[in-house]
């Protein structure tokens, strides 16, 4: 049976995902991800972690849709599991899938509502739940959500709201599951430079500028800036770190 740790990161194929499943590795972790649709980003993910010297594994799977939740664990992850890393367990949940499907407060629709609730709230509860029942006692949970929840920006009323239940969410679990000790944590990033809203932080240099005009450390924030946190997160010299919310945004809005 494995002894190393093993940490299910959803969303891990790009982005914030990717530099939060390579940093889990370099801290001596194997990495389960998990990607909707694009299967070579998400291979590469796992060549990257093999390079460190570590076991990855990549399974797809739809957070948004609830009846995918089952048969991820019982037909893919744990057969997987078994098979790859010789282990029926793992230690840590980094909920990171997600999109954002930005609009005005008053023209909402109820189908945008319900995408955001199902990824960024659903997802993160009732995943949870399945996971578990095969966590080990004394791993932990990295919530991912939101600068906006602190700070207001026009047009993710929608989004901000369900990563503002996901905070809430969080402290719950900190105190319900602390009997097994399990820490429950929010990493909440700031504006990054993503392919995220098809890469408007990144691709827009007046977006660009005005943000980091916004921020402290005088930059919007890249991947790199995310992912070294989150697994620091999955380690034991934070094991005295719970239900707290760390916001990674350079300063922005203070």
């Amino acid at each position: 049976m494995s002894t190393n740790k093993i940490a299910l990161v959803t969303g891990g194929s790009r982005g914030l995902g990717r530099d939060m499943a390579i940093n889990i590795a370099k801290k001596g972790l194997d990495v389960v991800i998990t990607y909707q649709s694009n299967q070579t980003a998400a291979d590469s993910v796992v060549s990257e972690i093999e390079k460190i010297g570590q076991k990855a594994l990549a399974l797809p799977l739809d957070v948004s849709i609830y009846e995918n939740y089952e048969p991820f664990f019982s037909d893919k992850l744990l057969p997987a599991l078994n098979n790859h890393f010789q282990a029926s367990t793992i230690d840590y949940l980094v909920h990171n899938a997600g999109q954002i499907a930005p609009a005005p407060f008053e023209t909402a629709s109820i189908s945008e509502f319900k995408d955001m609730i199902h990824i960024h709230l659903m997802a993160p509860f009732f995943l949870t739940q399945h996971a578990l029942k095969i966590m080990n006692n004394g791993g932990g949970i990295i919530n991912i959500s939101s600068g906006l929840t602190r700070f207001t920006t026009p047009g993710f009323a929608t989004y901000a709201a369900m990563k503002g239940g996901l905070e809430v969410l969080t402290k719950y679990q900190a105190k319900e599951l602390g009997a097994r000790k399990i820490r429950a944590n929010v990493v909440a990033p700031g504006a990054i430079e993503t392919d995220i809203m098809g890469g408007a932080v990144r691709d827009n240099s007046t977006l660009n500028k005005a943000l980091a005009a916004d921020t402290a450390l005088g930059r919007v924030g890249l991947p790199t800036d995310i992912g070294a946190v989150v697994a620091f997160l999955c380690t034991d010299e934070a094991y005295w770190i719970n239900a707290q919310r760390i916001e990674i945004s350079g300063g922005m809005n203070l």
